[in-house]
């Protein structure tokens, strides 16, 4: 490992398998935003009902004869929330990354296209209509519901050539359009099932626990992996189609990997946690700051920041006792608003 400096300091890292340039403003962000993951992670496990000492928490996660009590507190029931939040904010920031890269806008996150309203619309399809409850059966309607409005959307917004203004204008359309048929179901419903609805739809961690972590961590590291690739060939796709196939990048091919993947990643959030608005949106372009990269798909800063924002996110939904949904469509919410007002200004 070497020190390498192109007028931007890197990090040269050779293993046997392999060699690549690590720019070293990525690693201090990274590890940076590490801190900040592990210290609101063990500060949102002190919080509940049974107060625990940040002390106990540590001793109850890395001493198996600690007081079991405290142990079962802490491992059994708020590390598995801590856990989902560090996944779901990873896979949301991910999928976003992946999206805005692949439509060249920073307004381009699968919350402003619609595809997060399609996987929304395809889990409240399956518990409220097919009465299917477990998280097996969410995350395959999730994940057809996600791939179904992708495809509306890419039909709809291709005319020849697909313009990411089209595709972000015409997804906005279709979100509106499946959000509506999400409420009809609602009132169609029993009070029971639309209160039941209701609860999951405002995106909560609470419930949730290792049964449920097992099989999304398994479904991230795969969608993960595959996103991997996406990292060099989505930033030549940003350089035109003509030039991309010159450089050796299928587009047609690319495109659907990436579309794949990115519904993919929402899907299993949605179909867990319920939608957990902006994270998709936010945390790209907040890492490709941090690091004053040019593109938003860096892998590690992205993740990170996305699971940053969510950890600290549901440990202040904690405090004010409400679904950490709330919390982040809240900050988003501003958030959005600056981001439009800052192209605005460039524009004039």
């Amino acid at each position: 490992m070497s020190v390498i400096d192109h007028g931007r300091r890197q990090i040269r890292v050779e293993t046997v398998h392999i060699a690549t340039l690590v720019p070293v403003r990525s690693v201090l962000v990274c590890l940076g935003l590490v801190v900040v993951i592990i210290g609101a992670g063990l500060f949102a496990t002190t919080i509940g009902a049974y107060e625990i000492g940040f002390d106990a928490v540590i001793r109850a996660i890395v001493d198996p004869a600690s007081d079991p009590d405290v142990r079962q507190v802490v491992t059994e029931w708020r590390l598995p929330r801590v856990l989902f939040a560090v996944l779901c904010g990873a896979a949301l920031a991910l999928s976003g990354g992946i999206f805005q890269s692949l439509t060249r806008n920073p307004l381009g996150s699968p919350d402003i296209i619609g595809f997060g309203v399609g996987a929304q619309f395809g889990v409240t399809l399956t518990m409220l209509v097919l009465g299917l409850n477990t998280y097996l059966f969410k995350a395959a309607g999730a994940l057809v519901g996600g791939l179904l409005t992708a495809l509306l959307v890419a039909l709809l917004a291709n005319r020849h050539t697909m313009s990411s203004f089209r595709l972000i204008i015409v997804g906005i359309g279709v979100s509106a359009g499946l959000g509506s048929l999400t409420s009809w179901i609602l009132i169609s419903v029993s009070v029971e099932q639309a209160m039941m609805a209701a609860t999951w739809g405002a995106g909560s961690l609470a419930s949730l626990g290792f049964d449920q972590l097992l099989p999304a961590a398994t479904a991230f590291v795969v969608f993960a992996l595959l996103a991997r690739p996406l990292r060099r060939s989505l930033p030549v796709l940003e350089m035109g189609d003509d030039a991309a196939m010159a450089l050796g990048v299928r587009p047609g091919r690319t495109r659907l990997i990436a579309m794949v993947v990115g519904v993919a990643l929402v899907a299993l959030v949605t179909a867990a946690a319920g939608p957990i608005s902006f994270i998709a949106l936010a945390a790209p372009q907040i890492a490709q700051r941090l690091t004053r990269s040019n593109t938003p798909m860096g892998l590690a800063p992205v993740m990170l920041t996305g699971a940053a924002l969510v950890v600290v996110s549901d440990a202040v939904a904690q405090l004010l006792a409400v679904p950490v949904g709330v919390v982040t469509l809240s900050v988003g919410g501003i958030y959005l608003t600056c981001l439009l007002a800052a192209q605005f200004v460039r524009r004039t």
